[in-house]
């Protein structure tokens, strides 16, 4: 197959969406649809039903199902969707051919989630993954500095729908050196650690990034992979510094409140209620003042 035009989707604003509940703790089906259209009409062109920050390890499997569902459907002719999958390989396997069925482009694999990990282990789980959904594109989530990769390059050896890489390993000089021991043209990179660290993974190889504040601002997201598309780190630093601070929130206590803060801004904006559910927790008072603070300083 030519996976050519999943490759050209990846280098791109990778949207990680929110998963919106109801007041009595369900999916909120109809809020859920307008905020991916909001992304769409914001530019968005590739999305990830099921990422970390639409709460993955909170949602049921047919949560889950539903989720993607719902995101193929709206996001049909407009952009390409990128499936989360996880968990135990019958679990991702079957997550992974729903998306299929469900007119899902690619999926995006989870960082495996057991205490102990082989690299050749990581390879037998990505290949067993890859290998049930030949047509889809697959993008593996590293979070493992220890990966080396050749491992990487192992796996694609066997399966060519292995097409890009989210590396979320928070050390550009590692991600480069991870990026050609495993094939630096052979592989979409896409920065995994947002927009914080984008800058730093363009000038080492990476020609994508994830974004969870793309939910809240997606002007503000796009600016910056225009900036990186065209070279120009003045700019793209300019609009590093207007995030910054709620990026940070982001990620204090080993990112606690990563999803958290992306709603708590959502609900600022009235588009969102800012419940989430456990092990995460809704914000503070006075963390949820200085979020205020920081949408109104972007004038959306």
């Amino acid at each position: 197959m030519d996976f050519s035009p999943l490759k050209a989707a990846l280098a791109d604003v990778v949207a990680i969406p929110v998963t919106p509940f109801a007041e009595d703790g369900s999916i909120d089906v109809a809020n859920h649809r307008a905020l991916t259209r909001r992304l769409l009409d914001g530019g968005v062109r590739i999305v990830t039903p099921n990422g970390n920050t639409g709460e993955f390890y909170a949602l049921t499997p047919d949560e889950q199902r539903l989720v993607t569902e719902l995101t193929v459907e709206e996001a049909a002719g407009r952009a390409t969707v990128l499936v989360g999958v996880g968990h135990d390989v019958p679990a991702a396997v079957a997550a992974a051919e729903h998306a299929a069925e469900a007119g899902a482009a690619m999926v995006m694999v989870h960082q495996p989630v057991h205490p102990y990990v082989a690299q050749e282990g990581w390879v037998d789980y990505h290949r067993a993954i890859a290998e049930a959904v030949p047509e889809l594109g697959v993008v593996p989530y590293i979070r493992n500095p220890l990966l080396a990769g050749d491992r990487l390059a192992a796996l694609a050896d066997s399966c060519p729908n292995v097409i890009g890489v989210k590396y979320a390993v928070p050390d550009a000089a590692r991600f480069g050196a991870f990026a050609r021991d495993a094939g630096l043209e052979r592989f979409v990179w896409v920065a995994g650690l947002a927009e914080l660290y984008a800058p730093s993974y363009f000038a080492t190889g990476a020609t994508g990034f994830t974004s969870g504040l793309v939910n809240v601002a997606p002007a503000v997201s796009l600016d910056m992979l225009e900036a990186l598309r065209a070279g120009d780190y003045v700019a793209a630093m300019k609009v590093w510094e207007r995030i910054r601070r709620f990026e940070e929130l982001r990620a204090e206590e080993q990112s606690a409140n990563n999803v958290t803060v992306v709603k708590e801004a959502l609900s600022v904006l009235g588009l969102c209620r800012r419940e989430v559910r456990a092990p995460s927790r809704v914000l503070p008072e006075e963390r949820r003042t200085e979020v205020a603070e920081q949408i109104a300083a972007w004038a959306l």
